[in-house]
Order: structure tokens, then C-alpha cells, then sequence
């Protein structure tokens, strides 16, 4: 794969991380949205599993994934996409960012958190609930730089129960994916 534009996120260890937990977790049939799909590496590989669709606000990186065959939108998170879903992933901008940080071009889409590193989690969290199946998956890649625990939270209080399903250690930060689905009351 081949990424040609600068302004486009480069799959790196977060990417083959997810990647790494996602294809377990595809099932025979399964409806698969990717939200902030950067370069479409993961997409790709998973459109070769099933139905997937894409998404991502840099324009950029919508092309790169259309470049792959992949259906994909461009949309800011779950703006204007319509589920269900039974397998939704994102890897989310989590890096603390103030706004004296911010670099204002593309590429801060894909990395720039928010004051705490939780502001673009935060309000998936609050809408993915709309476009997911009701027996669907949600795999969530998340930082030991934002607190798995006080995301955890996050995803709890929108009625998510969750499992760390993988981790490793990328210089000196813990990447962790978790699953989340609905609590069953």
C-alpha cells in the first residue's frame, strides 16, 4: 500500500494493532463501518471480509481509500451515516492538544484529541450508539496518554459495557483496543 498525499495519516503500530484485533471479530455477514479510515488499510483489508463502508473528514484521505476500491464518505464522524452496523471501529485522534499546539492542516483531524485527549471520543461515543446493530461490536483503539479507565467511563456512560481485548507498548505508550457493546439490562 501506498499512501500518496502528505496531508494523509500512514498506517503505523496503532493501525496493525487494530487491524490485528478487528479480523478476529469479523463474522460471516457481517456490516462493517470504519470511522476515520486516514489511508484505508484497514477498510481494504476488511472489505475483502464482508461489506465496509468508510469513513473520514480529510478529503485527502477519502481519496486515498477510494483509490483502494473501498466504499467510503466523507463525513465528521457519524455525520450523515445511516446503520445499522453490526462491527463499528475507530481509531480516534487521542493525543492532548491545546490550542496553542494545534497545526492547522489535515493530518491534526487524525491526531488532535482536545485539551485532554477525549473531546473527538466523547462525541462518538454519544452518537455510535444510532448506527449500531443491536447484538453489534465496537472496537475502540485507545491511549494510556488519555486513561483507559476514564474512557472506559466515557464509553459506560453512553451505556457500553467494555473489554480490553489487545495491548502493547509503543514508546513508552500503551495502545489498547476494547470492545464495547450495549449493556443488556
Amino acid at each position: 500500500m501506498f499512501v500518496t498525499h502528505p496531508q494523509v495519516y500512514l498506517p503505523h503500530e496503532d493501525t496493525y494493532l487494530l487491524l490485528e484485533a478487528v479480523l478476529p471479530e469479523v463474522k460471516q455477514g457481517d456490516r462493517i463501518l470504519e470511522v476515520g479510515c486516514g489511508s484505508g488499510y484497514i477498510a481494504a483489508r476488511l472489505a475483502e471480509r464482508g461489506e465496509v463502508l468508510a469513513t473520514d473528514i480529510n478529503p485527502h484521505a477519502v481519496r486515498e481509500t477510494r483509490t483502494l476500491g473501498v466504499e467510503v464518505v466523507r463525513a465528521d464522524l457519524l455525520d450523515g451515516v445511516r446503520g445499522p452496523f453490526d462491527l463499528v471501529i475507530f481509531n480516534p485522534p487521542y493525543l492532548p492538544t491545546l490550542p496553542e499546539e494545534r497545526i492547522d492542516d489535515w493530518l491534526e483531524f487524525a491526531l488532535d484529541g482536545g485539551k485532554d485527549g477525549t473531546e473527538v471520543i466523547r462525541k462518538f461515543a454519544e452518537e455510535v450508539g444510532r448506527v449500531l446493530a443491536p447484538q453489534g461490536r465496537l472496537l475502540l483503539l485507545i491511549s494510556s496518554l488519555t486513561g483507559i479507565d476514564h474512557i472506559r467511563d466515557i464509553i459506560a456512560w453512553q451505556g457500553f459495557e467494555s473489554e480490553i481485548v489487545m495491548e502493547c507498548m509503543v514508546e513508552g505508550e500503551a495502545l489498547y483496543v476494547i470492545r464495547c457493546t450495549m449493556r443488556r439490562e
